[in-house]
């Protein structure tokens, strides 16, 4: 199971501290596992009857919750604090610290009512909160914190940042153990998509090399009646329309590729690629790669162009804090003269659920003018529908050590393309000549990875409170 598709496991942590009616710890307590059943989570937590009140006050029961934690380390997404009360801030911190989980933290606290604050009443959590995370801050263990410094457990806000932490947990557990494919050697005259594989490494970020021919052997090796290549040629004909004019032979070639590299992602346990998507393969094999890659997009196996790996990086992070296939785009073309707008396209591999319409499978443009339409046949074309997007883009900085990025929001638009070929989409971004300025003076790729949806908050917390990389936040 794709990790976009897992669901999400928490280790809990109820507070309470002893001179504090345990009452709200109890309620507290039962409230938060009917908020994570009823949204679907999983979670782990010490038995309510192996406490008093079957929340954490103690060194005792800090030990008790961390054995318990530790056994369970490897479903474990995320540690989620809730303070009832003002809480132990020591037990607290002792139960992450002894179990050894290296997971995002989300700390929650409750709202008091103005109407009881009387001493068997009264929760305190508004203050319990500020011990708790200057004791996280002390022992170096980052956190995320909530909405508000406290609200109700039952509150909207709640459920809300529960779905923008399981987010968060999604992208930084993704990235620090992901794996990716480097199908090939990049174009020689791209010497943008350069990057750093020790720096990635020690991110946790684990580059799969193979050479292409590798991959072209294995599908020239499949016979044109085996039952996996019978399947893929269903489904390339189910992807989108494709002319009368393309023979069933290029049909066959791109659903033999997709096979190919479909085994050879799951062999290699990868969670996305890059891709040399030209022109070797179409001077070797005979068609080309980008429906093969975007029916992995649409698998939740994002697939970079031109063996941009860490541009398949920045699709796997979109993927991962949005839920939806990403697409890989090139930023190609200034809008006429309204300066906030661009026409991104590529040529294409946009997964068909990221174009939001129907789209046609056929021959690529350019390089089938010089190539021969016979040797490329498999590029999505079509423009994307319009709707809320975020845009991501992370580069290994050799001089400087580091890995950066850059995240920002916008809108795909209805506006026309004009006689634009393959796949498109009509971008408005405010302040675009602000982004293009940082993009030129920090070295950034002319590739960016776009998802639909506004997620750029939940990179900001992940890349920056957990995973330490450089970022720029576009306003």
């Amino acid at each position: 199971m794709r990790i976009v598709e897992k669901k999400p496991c928490f280790a809990l942590i109820v507070g309470t501290r002893g001179f504090f009616n345990a009452d709200l710890a109890v309620s507290v307590r039962a409230k938060l596992l009917e908020i994570m059943d009823a949204n679907g989570y999983d979670y782990v937590i010490p038995p309510k009857d192996a406490t008093p009140s079957g929340a954490i006050e103690s060194r005792v029961h800090a030990k008790l919750a961390a054995e318990l934690f530790r056994k369970n380390a490897d479903k474990i997404d995320g540690i989620i604090v809730v303070l009832p009360n003002f809480g132990d801030e020591l037990a607290v911190v002792e139960t992450i610290q002894m179990s050894g989980l290296d997971v995002p933290v989300l700390v929650q606290a409750c709202d008091d009512e103005i109407d009881k604050l009387s001493v068997n009443e009264r929760r305190d959590a508004f203050c319990g909160k500020l011990s708790v995370c200057n004791n996280l801050y002390q022992y170096g263990i980052p956190f995320t914190n909530t909405t508000y410094h406290t609200y109700p457990i039952d509150s909207p806000e709640f459920v809300a940042d529960l779905d923008f932490f399981a987010r968060v947990c999604r992208v930084v557990n993704g990235l620090r153990h992901a794996r990716i494919g480097a199908i090939g050697a990049r174009p020689a005259a791209f010497q943008t998509v350069r990057y750093s594989e020790k720096l990635l490494q020690a991110a946790g970020v684990t580059v799969v090399p193979v050479d292409l021919s590798e991959i072209i052997f294995g599908a020239r090796s499949l016979a044109d009646d085996d039952p996996a290549v019978k399947a893929k040629v269903a489904e390339v004909i189910g992807y989108g329309r494709i002319p009368d004019t393309i023979p069933q032979g290029s049909i066959l070639k791109q659903a033999k590729l997709s096979v190919t590299l479909d085994q050879w992602m799951d062999e290699n346990e990868c969670d996305a690629s890059a891709v040399e998507c030209w022109d070797s393969i179409q001077k070797n094999y005979g068609c080309a790669t980008c429906l093969s890659m975007a029916m992995m997009g649409d698998r939740y196996l994002p697939s970079a162009c031109e063996v941009d790996v860490m541009g398949a990086v920045s699709m796997y992070a979109l993927l991962l804090a949005s839920g939806n296939p990403p697409a890989f785009q090139d930023w190609n073309n200034n809008y006429g003269d309204d300066r906030n707008m661009c026409l991104n396209t590529h040529c294409s591999n946009f997964p068909k659920s990221f174009m939001g319409a129907e789209v046609e499978v056929s021959n690529l443009d350019i390089l089938g003018a010089s190539l021969g339409a016979d040797r490329c046949f498999g590029a999505i074309k079509g423009q994307a529908a319009p709707g809320p997007i975020t845009f991501f883009r992370a580069s290994t900085d050799d001089p400087l050590g580091i890995i950066k990025a850059y995240v920002g929001e916008g809108d795909m638009t209805d506006d026309p393309i004009g006689n634009l070929q393959g796949g498109a989409s009509v971008l408005r971004i405010e302040g675009l000549q602000t982004l293009m300025d940082v993009m030129c003076k920090n070295g950034f790729e002319h590739h960016t990875a776009i998802t639909r949806g506004y997620v750029a908050d939940v990179l900001v917390e992940a890349l920056t409170t957990y995973l330490g990389w450089e970022l720029y936040r576009h306003e």
